[in-house]
């Protein structure tokens, strides 16, 4: 997000008439303004590059690039841009492939005005919207594999077919990564996984949400990680977290 002035929101979308209600919503805050479109996610990526967004919205079945491959290359080509994948349902692996892709959220599309207005300041400020039990719902159901198989390295169709992802188990994979981490900073990573905020976690280790910050910004480093979203998928692709009954 800019200092000195609003928001800078990319919107992206095949559905013009989708596009114009969140203009609609966006646009009537102060602080928040839409600097495009795109309608596809080749557009998308175009846009990103020439306009500099702070944060994208971004659809995910589009024609000629689908969003989760444009989300994918948005975050390979180091900017600074956030995005917020928008999906249908939530058990969707659309959205858990565009959490993997570096999305840092994902939202509903019947989302409430101000649900999506808080997301985008959330998301701008360079924090994660982790909803903790949508979210752990849906990277236990992904990672679990079953129904929808691994997701790692998966492709998704723009073409709406069955979905990305080949049908094998997704086997978590020992990072050595995480020997960098101290015992304090394995414990954080673990309750940022649990959808824990700062708050939550200075309670339960009594520690200042100052300190928690710290730990949190030095786990997202020595990881190479973006945000908390990304902390959170990387714990159970690593088998830190081990997904439980997905019914709770």
């Amino acid at each position: 997000m800019s200092e000195t002035g609003p928001i800078r929101i990319l919107l992206v979308d095949d559905q013009p008439l989708l596009r114009m209600g969140f203009r609609l919503i966006l646009e009537g805050e102060d602080d928040l303004r839409i600097v495009g479109e795109a309608s596809d996610g080749a557009e998308a990526i175009r846009q990103v590059r020439d306009l500099g967004p702070d944060v994208v919205l971004m659809d995910v079945r589009m024609p000629v690039l689908d969003g989760i491959e444009a989300t994918r290359a948005i975050t390979a080509s180091g900017a600074h841009t956030r995005i917020i994948i928008l999906t249908t349902f939530d058990l969707d692996e659309y959205a858990f492939a565009g959490l993997q892709a570096g999305a840092s959220a994902f939202l509903l599309k019947d989302v409430a005005p101000a649900e999506l207005i808080s997301a985008v300041r959330v998301v701008a400020s360079g924090d994660a919207v982790v909803a903790p039990r949508i979210t752990r719902r849906l990277l236990e159901t992904y990672v679990r594999g079953s129904g929808a198989g691994g997701m790692a390295g998966g492709q998704s169709d723009p073409g709406g077919a069955p979905g990305p992802g080949s049908a094998t188990t997704a086997r978590p994979v020992k990072d050595p990564l995480l020997e960098d981490l101290t015992p304090r900073e394995s414990e954080m990573l673990g309750a940022m996984a649990e959808g824990l905020s700062n708050a939550e976690i200075a309670h339960r280790y009594f520690l200042s949400e100052a300190t928690v910050k710290t730990h949190v910004r030095r786990i997202l480093t020595k990881l190479h990680l973006r945000d908390r979203v990304q902390a959170v998928v990387y714990a159970y692709e690593t088998g830190l977290v081990v997904p439980s009954n997905p019914d709770y």
